[in-house]
């Protein structure tokens, strides 16, 4: 029986099993206070696309899952649990440097709804290309995102270790692809 991380009676978390490290107060701090009017505004755009991009592939991710148990299910969920922990990490970026998420992030939750939905219905091909595509368009915003802004140390390890994790996707929505029978064998 999974335990979620706590020894039965003594609240010691062991964090072997836990998803993402509980954020401490002193793992969170103010951002942005010597920059001008004109870098805080292009860390907020910057940001906060990212932010609703990720929302929007945790949404893809969460409708392309079926149900089945096979690779291809394992594969998504564990996807989307690492965009779910991307959009984390730019929500605190905004809240660190002072800034809210988008207002219009519901529309990125819809749009990522309809693209996976879509593509879950469509098969196992498009739901593939759909992560290939989605992965790639974050990897462009990464990089541009990380040649714009002078970002202090911490936040560029974040920026960078995203990064990292959405090529790893696509190579790996690309292995699938080039190899269908790794995926589920009813679809």
């Amino acid at each position: 029986m999974l335990e979620f991380g706590l020894q039965r009676g003594v609240g010691v978390v062991d964090e072997t099993a836990v998803i993402r490290p509980q954020m401490r107060v002193e793992d969170v701090r103010a951002r942005g206070q010597g920059l001008s009017r004109r870098e805080r505004a292009g860390v907020c755009k910057r940001l906060r696309a990212l932010h609703t991009l990720e929302i929007m592939a945790v949404n893809i991710y969460k409708c392309q899952i079926s149900g089945n148990a096979c690779a291809l299910d394992t594969a998504l969920t564990a996807a989307m649990c690492n965009e779910m922990t991307h959009m984390q990490d730019f929500q605190t970026k905004l809240y660190e440097y002072g800034f809210t998420p988008s207002k219009l992030r519901f529309g990125y939750w819809g749009m990522g709804y309809v693209f996976g939905l879509g593509s879950r219905l469509l098969g196992r091909e498009r739901v593939l290309r759909m992560g290939v595509w989605a992965e790639k368009k974050a990897v462009g915003h990464y990089g541009r995102l990380l040649s714009e802004v002078d970002w202090e140390d911490e936040p560029r390890a974040v920026i960078e270790r995203d990064r990292a994790d959405e090529y790893r996707h696509i190579a790996m929505w690309e292995q699938f692809l080039a190899n269908p029978e790794e995926t589920c064998p009813s679809r």
